[in-house]
């Protein structure tokens, strides 16, 4: 059972300037002359972590961590103006040909295997392999599942105290009701509707090691503009077509794949993952009969580490 790789420190960090105000938070560690890899997180407002310099070997990896616009250390953080799908692609792009890499891996998770694949359809030729883990196709019935009818069965009663954080009037169309309640002027409706959506998606993701503080929680200004960006994203379908993951797979058939999905994900559910498979056969496609949405746990963290030490083979 293989483990994370020591905790290391970025070598050097910059901030990627864009053609609008978004300055995109970028940090390289381990090897400079190593195997150029990039971590795609998830979200969209996840953010990098220092823990995720460690599922790759230092030695052989030239390890990139990069915010998306808005997430983590970028700024302004939870800006969603100029703030798309593709503009996350072209900052991509930008920063691989800032340092000069001509062809990198990409390790990606939930929203960032998205990306990761539609990266990975503009830019094959500089895509010289992809980690692919939870699969998230942002397809409308994707996003049914988790916000309409569908993780609301198995946890029924979080799931009711999302829809009674919106007004009653915007409960037919809940996303678009979120949406309007979290952008909206009324402070005590903005927080309650983001406390809720923040304890869904942590219940949902976690599942029974989710654990709800009994205390009151304060909902900060950082948290409002986190949910305000996801439901910004899902509001606009991802800036993308319907199926369009999938339609436009044909470019990437030749690009060496590893995919591993969590039998237990509830977030994205396998049949995410077995749909991509099917649409690459040539992947290598894992199930994890033990695992759920997170990286994290000995079962999900070894095949991780393994993926990313035999792709370096």
């Amino acid at each position: 059972m293989k483990s994370l790789y020591p905790a290391i420190e970025p070598f050097q960090s910059f901030f990627l300037q864009t053609n609008s105000q978004h300055s995109v938070y970028v940090e390289q560690s381990g090897n400079p002359n190593g195997i150029p890899v990039i971590f795609l997180h998830g979200g969209p407002c996840s953010g990098t972590k220092p823990g995720h310099r460690q599922f790759f070997n230092p030695e052989k990896y030239h390890i990139i961590l990069m915010d998306q616009r808005g997430c983590g250390q970028s700024l302004p953080f939870g800006e969603v103006e100029h703030n798309t799908t593709q503009d996350l692609i072209d900052d991509m792009e930008q920063t691989r040909k800032q340092l000069g890499i001509k062809q990198w891996i990409l390790f990606s998770g939930s929203w960032g295997s998205t990306l990761a694949l539609l990266y990975a359809q503009q830019h094959a030729a500089n895509v010289q392999g992809m980690i692919i883990r939870g699969v998230f196709l942002a397809r409308q019935k994707d996003l049914d599942w988790f916000a309409k009818d569908g993780a609301g069965r198995i946890f029924p009663e979080k799931w009711e105290q999302l829809i009674n954080s919106i007004p009653e009037s915007g409960r037919a169309n809940w996303v678009k009701g979120l949406y309007d309640a979290v952008f909206g002027a009324d402070e005590i409706t903005q927080r309650r509707a983001t406390h809720a959506w923040m304890a869904w998606g942590g219940q949902v993701a976690l599942m029974q090691a989710y654990q709800e503080d009994d205390k009151p929680v304060h909902v900060s200004d950082k948290m409002v503009k986190q949910v305000q960006m996801e439901i910004h994203y899902a509001l606009n379908k991802y800036f993308i077509t319907e199926n369009e993951v999938l339609q436009r797979c044909e470019a990437i058939q030749d690009i060496p794949t590893i995919i591993i999905h969590g039998r237990n994900d509830l977030v994205c559910p396998i049949e995410a993952g077995y749909s991509l498979h099917k649409t690459l056969p040539k992947a290598e496609y894992i199930v994890l009969p033990n695992s759920g949405h997170i990286a994290s746990g000995d079962e999900m963290i070894d095949a991780l580490l393994d993926a990313t030490d035999r792709i370096v083979e």
